[in-house]
Parts: C-alpha cells; sequence; structure tokens
C-alpha cells in the first residue's frame, strides 16, 4: 500500500495556476455573473480559481465512498483539467454555487401541484425556496379542477389554473435566483383539461404571465385524432368525468396559432416521455418539465445538467468524418462527465427536504452536448444534410453507450440508485439531456446546444451598460482570410443580417458548410432533432426557426413531423414574432432576432432585459 501511495503522491501535484483561453465574450459573461465577489462587488476570481473552485468540491465528495485522499486529489485534477480545457462545463448553478456557502447546483426542478388550497401555497413556498437558492421549476396545471367547479368544502366556486399560474407567476416575480438571475418556470396543462382553451391563449398578450413558458401536454391518441379529424374528450381531473368532447383538429389549430404569434404554447408527447421513464411503476408517471422543456421530471425531483463541447474533439487529418473525430478522448471525457454529474447529487444543497430526498432517490443526471455546428463546419459538412444527421446520431449514441457504461461501473462502486434496487443497474435513472447551453456555451466559446450557427458576424445589445458588442464566427473569418474573400466590406454586410448566399466572391462549398439557422429548412431543423433523441432519454432543447413569413400551416407542418419522428416535445420561433428578442442582427429593413435559448421570453425590469427562460441577463443588473 506504501508503494502505491507514493506513486500516486508522485502523481498529485499541486496544479499550477494558468488561466485558460477565453474569449472576451467569456470573459464578460463570467465577470458578470460567475466570478465571485467580496463585499464591496469586486471580483476576486480568475477562470483558473473558478475551474479550480468547482473541480475541488465536486471531487471533495470522493470521500464519503471510503476511497484513497490521493484517489479524490487525481480526480480534482481530471476535473480541472476537462473544465479549463473547455472540453466540459456544468450547467450554471454549478458554476457558480460550488465551493461556496449558498445556493443549489442544480438548474431543473419540478414541483408537485396539487388539488388543494394547502397544496397551491406549499407550491407557491417551494417556487419561492427553489428560486431563492437558484434552481428553475416546472410544474403541471393538469389536477387542478377547471374554473367554476364547486367547492364541497367552502361552498366556493374554483378559480381555475390559470388563475393559479398568475398566482404562482407573481410568486416568482419577487425573487431573483440566487442573488443571480430572474426566477424562470414552465406550466404545463394536459390537453384533456377542461380549461385547455384557456390556457392555449393565456400568453397571447406579450408580457403576460412573463416568467413561465408553457406547453401543452398531448398523447398519440390526441395526435391521431388530430390525423383523423376526429373528436377527444375533456376530463374533470377532480370528479374524472367527461365534461364535453371537442374537435381535436380545432384545438390542434389554436396550439398552431399561438405557437405561429409569439411561439408559445409549446408541445409536449407525454406518452413518448413516459417509455424512457424506467420508474414509472413505482412513482408514477411524468407529467412536467424544467423551465426550458428538455428535462422531464417527477414531482420533487432536481436535475444537474452537463454540456460536453464537441468542437473540441476535432481531429485535423485525413480520411473520412470518423477518423476527424478523437474518440478515445470523447470517451475519457464522457466518463469524467459522468462521475462528475453523479457527484454533484451529494454535493448539492436542497431547497426541501422532499427535494432532496426525491432527487437522491433517482439520481438522475443530464450529460448534452454542446458545441456541434463547430464541429460540422471543422468537417466541412452542411448542417442541413443527411450526413450531418448522421453525424449528430453516432456522436450521440456513442456518448450514451460511454455514459451507461460508466452510470453502471459507478453502480458497481456506489450501489444504484435506491428506487432502481433489484430491477436496475445503472447508478443514475436517467443520463442524457440535451440543454440550451446558452451562456455556458459563451463561455466555452462554442455554438449553443445542437443548434446551427444563427448568424456569421453579428452583434449583441445591453450586455453592460448599454454597450453593442459585435462578434464573428471564429472558423468563418479563419476561413475568408485563408481562401482570400475576407474584406470588412463583406464582415459589415453580414453584420446588418444579409446572407453570405448572395455574394458572388464567397465558393459555393463555404456558403453549404456556412449556412445559418435562418436558411435552414424548418424540416431541417426538426429532422435533427429527432436524430438526436433517439439515444437521449430525457428530453432536448431545440428551436425550429420560421422566417417571419412563415405561415400557420407551416408551423403545423412541423408539430405534425416532430411527432411523427420521434420526437419528445417541439418549440417554434418565427422572426419577429415578438417585440422583445434577446440576441439581434442588424438589417438595412429592421432587427432580426437572435434567440438566446429554445424559448426566449424577454421582460424588461429596472433598466434591465432578461430571458425568463435561460436567465440570461443583458444589463448590469445580474
Amino acid at each position: 500500500m506504501d508503494n502505491i501511495t507514493t506513486s500516486l503522491n508522485e502523481q498529485t501535484e499541486t496544479i499550477e495556476e494558468s488561466e485558460s483561453e477565453l474569449t472576451e465574450q467569456a470573459e464578460v459573461v463570467l465577470n458578470h455573473r460567475y466570478y465571485l465577489k467580496d463585499i464591496d462587488g469586486e471580483v476576486i476570481e480568475n477562470n483558473f480559481k473558478l475551474f479550480r473552485r468547482v473541480a475541488k468540491a465536486i471531487s471533495s465528495i470522493e470521500k464519503g465512498y471510503k476511497i484513497l485522499p490521493v484517489e479524490a486529489t487525481l480526480l480534482e485534477k481530471d476535473f480541472y483539467s476537462m473544465l479549463s480545457n473547455l472540453e466540459f462545463i456544468p450547467n450554471s448553478p454549478t458554476l457558480m454555487n460550488a465551493g461556496t456557502e449558498q445556493g443549489t447546483l442544480s438548474a431543473c426542478f419540478v414541483l408537485p401541484l396539487e388539488d388543494s388550497m394547502e397544496d397551491i401555497m406549499k407550491t407557491a413556498h417551494d417556487i419561492a425556496m427553489v428560486q431563492k437558492y437558484g434552481g428553475g421549476t416546472g410544474f403541471a396545471l393538469s389536477k387542478l379542477r377547471p374554473k367554476g367547479d364547486r367547492i364541497k368544502t367552502t361552498h366556493g366556486i374554483a378559480c381555475g389554473p390559470i388563475a393559479v399560474l398568475r398566482t404562482l407567476s407573481q410568486v416568482s416575480s419577487m425573487i431573483t435566483q440566487g442573488g443571480k438571475r430572474d426566477g424562470a418556470n414552465m406550466a404545463i396543462m394536459a390537453i384533456s383539461h377542461p380549461d385547455i382553451e384557456e390556457f392555449i391563449s393565456c400568453k397571447a398578450v406579450e408580457g403576460d404571465i412573463h416568467n413561465f413558458n408553457i406547453s401543452v401536454g398531448v398523447d398519440t391518441k390526441f395526435m391521431e385524432a388530430v390525423k383523423n379529424n376526429t373528436s377527444y374528450p375533456l376530463v374533470n381531473p377532480n370528479t374524472k368525468q367527461i365534461t364535453k368532447w371537442i374537435d381535436a383538429r380545432e384545438i390542434f389549430s389554436k396550439i398552431v396559432d399561438g405557437a405561429w404569434r409569439n411561439g408559445e404554447p409549446g408541445m409536449i408527447f407525454l406518452d413518448r416521455v413516459n417509455k424512457d421513464n424506467v420508474i414509472i411503476d413505482t412513482h408514477g408517471e411524468m407529467i412536467a418539465t424544467n423551465p426550458c422543456g428538455e428535462q422531464p421530471l417527477l414531482s420533487n425531483e432536481s436535475c444537474n445538467l452537463g454540456s460536453i463541447n464537441l468542437a473540441k474533439f476535432y481531429i485535423d487529418t485525413e480520411g473520412n468524418w470518423q477518423n476527424k473525430i478523437d474518440w478515445d478522448n470523447l470517451k475519457r471525457v464522457t466518463a469524467s462527465a459522468t462521475h462528475f454529474l453523479d457527484n454533484v447529487i451529494d454535493a448539492n444543497k436542497y431547497a426541501t427536504k422532499d427535494i432532496e430526498e426525491m432527487t437522491k432517490a433517482t439520481r438522475k443526471i443530464g450529460l448534452g452536448v454542446m458545441g456541434f455546428a463547430d464541429l460540422l463546419i471543422q468537417l466541412r459538412i452542411p448542417y442541413d444534410t443527411k450526413l450531418a444527421r448522421e453525424v449528430g446520431e453516432s456522436l450521440m449514441q456513442f456518448i450514451r453507450e460511454e455514459a451507461d457504461i460508466y452510470s453502471r461501473h459507478l453502480a458497481n462502486l456506489r450501489g444504484v440508485y435506491p428506487s432502481g434496487e433489484d430491477k436496475d443497474e445503472y447508478r443514475n435513472a436517467c443520463r442524457m439531456t440535451v440543454a440550451p447551453t446558452g451562456t455556458i456555451s459563451m463561455i466555452a466559446g462554442c455554438s449553443s446546444g445542437i443548434e446551427p450557427t444563427f448568424a456569421l458576424v453579428w452583434k449583441k445589445a445591453n450586455i453592460l451598460e448599454g454597450k453593442t458588442l459585435y462578434y464573428s464566427n471564429k472558423y468563418f473569418e479563419e476561413d475568408a482570410k485563408e481562401h482570400g474573400f475576407y474584406s470588412e466590406d463583406l464582415m459589415e454586410y453580414l453584420s446588418k443580417g444579409n446572407s453570405l448566399q448572395d455574394r458572388d466572391e464567397v465558393p459555393q462549398w463555404v456558403k453549404e458548410v456556412y449556412i445559418t439557422s435562418p436558411e435552414i429548412s424548418p424540416e431541417a431543423h426538426v429532422l435533427m432533432q429527432s436524430a438526436f433523441q433517439k439515444s437521449v432519454d430525457s428530453g432536448i432543447s431545440k428551436t425550429i426557426n420560421f422566417p417571419n413569413e412563415a405561415t400557420r400551416e407551416d408551423v403545423q407542418e412541423a408539430y405534425l413531423l416532430a411527432w411523427e419522428t420521434g420526437c419528445k416535445g417541439i418549440t417554434v420561433y418565427r422572426a419577429g414574432s415578438r417585440e422583445k428578442e434577446v440576441l439581434v442582427k442588424g438589417t438595412d429593413k429592421k432587427e432580426e432576432p437572435i434567440v438566446c435559448c429554445d424559448s426566449p421570453n424577454i421582460v424588461e425590469e429596472s433598466g434591465c432585459e432578461t430571458c425568463k427562460s435561460c436567465g440570461w441577463s443583458l444589463c448590469h443588473v445580474a
């Protein structure tokens, strides 16, 4: 044992302080929100200290599993390496709060909402506690009795789920997540609820219920009724009685109209979600998701997310695309990231005892990806092609298999998740989630999630105190200079929102490889989401972008295609359909939108524009 310890000690020299090479944009983000500050608000961290703080806090959990202290030190170095190399970044609450005395490390929570005054008030309390500690919440309105129902105990009349939703929205408005960002929420209502039409239209006016995203929970029976132009029943969740039969296609058209108008409501295919619910027999169905919709959860569950930066695994070598992926390193990082996220569950601080108990009972983690569009650019594969979808499907299958292997390894060392005893072999009830990665992709300097490049040259307004910052896609600028078509005129032209496709001096292969999100067909967007979904046991955050001139019929076709191709949900966004948008690229005619996440919801408060979906704040107020 002494020889082993001596050998290990030789490998555990102190991590030398050296800062990662981050973009100017990343440093703005980190200074604004992530670096620790003293009592006077002065920054006291740099990126080395941040990554070291996080790595040390998460690796320290190892001591609870009876391993040698030197092994924990080695793990700390491993965690620090993948963080500082920007190969893997955890969700924002972990970066902000790990190693401190405040805040949760998880981003996603689902709370129960039962049909009684006591339960509604408890949910209001728990929303406040979760968001005080830095999390976002989701819940289902589906169990609440419809508006106008009689209440036997008081002989009164029920106010209905939308009134409850507005009340909970007001509670959320009082809270700033961990003192650093405003509360974000998701409300879901089952398609069979008698108040479904009121729910579909509750955000028709921009600014109403501003801190909630909304989605309709549907199932195959409803979608078949839409397809066959038949009716379906509305059922009172209190009495379990059918209140009326309603035309499915008419309700579907109202959902589509709302999505066309301003992107809401989205749609969640709940029966498809529950096919991957491995504890449905003991814990029931999942009927709600986190604020951005990619993480379905049971009541009182939380989930911590993290994303692998695929752009970091490109190898500049000869051969087909498979030869140009560093599979060995991807395997290593996938294992380390799975270990990291499992440790977060134990390192976490939970807002309520119920959340802690449920989270540790299922130990769900959400390992995802970002930088996919950047990887495709390096591979010279256009995003809107069948080959690109094959690349995405293959990569996600590989990551899923390696995460599963490592979760089983952890189960052998530490035990399976408590709710999975005697019937499951994994440490974690689910492993994979593709999150929007709005802010952490800025830190990593890569494209967000599995989204395509939105623009090649762009500006972001009001990041700090009214400043406007301009950015260009680093791969595009390098290619433009290397291949002789770079000019200030071209960059200015693109910064105004004009298309690369209209420039004669640009080679055709460049136009194909650097196609941007607004130029990609909605069908190609949906098919890419479907390709990744095949290996994701939770959900996927993905925006299906439409041009401003898109019709309601176009949106309808995308919703149907998402269902037909196996997606678990869908969110669409038609350019220019909201007055408040986060990122903009200038045009000669108007400002075109660039969304920060899959369901942007922008509110201006106290001189600060904030996205209620992902928490990104565009001003000096955190």
